[in-house]
């Protein structure tokens, strides 16, 4: 059926685009992951690229409904309930989202406060640090919303087969070592090992460039 191999093509695109909200946001983000002295400094002067990163975090989280909804026809063949179950986690992501952005720009705001105010560092510098640990926690809980849908998103992609099992297989793997070397390293207290997080977005581009060319394979559900 055309539609399968066409609908599949536009979640490959939709995928690339999901990669890079997830991506260039955290860079436009970087006056607020430092320490709360320099946050605290800088992050006022750093409003308007602050503001669309929080904006574009969003719209990525909407992007991720969207794929859900788009793959919804294809994989409810196969099962509706595992189709309805990653819509249901892309909508907690966004809303994960929206409590993050409140942390955000919270964080802005102070700044900005600081920015204006002629107080002593010993009444800010407190209050920075409460602010970016609440901000850290609602990012920490972010990361495992993010990675449960993209680990559903895989799951569902291994037990249709509409893609190669490899490939489903292989973005598995990936989002397993993510998980285990972000976020979970970071809510049990230890450092995040970024190298853990990598290969993520080289399975997420093995599985675009996939479907970008072939589509979804065509396959009676079962």
């Amino acid at each position: 059926m055309r539609f399968t191999r066409d609908m599949g093509r536009v979640v490959g695109v939709l995928l690339f685009l999901q990669l890079a909200g997830l991506i260039v946001p955290f860079v436009l983000l970087a006056p607020l992951t430092v320490p709360p002295r320099d946050y605290l400094a800088n992050a006022a002067a750093a409003a308007v690229q602050i503001k669309l990163a929080a904006l574009l975090l969003l719209v990525n989280c909407a992007l991720t409904i969207g794929i859900s909804i788009a793959a919804f026809r294809v994989f409810g063949r196969n099962s509706q309930a595992a189709a309805l179950w990653l819509l249901a986690v892309s909508a907690i992501m966004f809303m994960q989202q929206a409590v993050d952005n409140i942390h955000l720009l919270s964080m802005l705001s102070l700044s900005q406060q600081y920015a204006q105010s002629s107080g002593p560092d010993s009444l800010f510098l407190p209050l920075a640090a409460s602010v970016g640990a609440t901000r850290r926690w609602a990012h920490i809980t972010e990361l495992l919303v993010i990675d449960c849908w993209i680990f559903s998103f895989y799951a569902v992609l291994y037990r249709s087969g509409v893609v190669p099992r490899a490939v489903a297989v292989f973005g598995l793997v990936t989002v397993t070592s993510h998980f285990i070397g972000i976020p979970s390293l970071s809510f049990i207290g230890y450092a995040p090992i970024a190298l853990m997080g990598m290969p993520m977005a080289l399975s997420h581009i093995t599985l675009a460039t996939w479907l970008i060319a072939k589509g979804f394979d065509e396959r009676p559900a079962g």
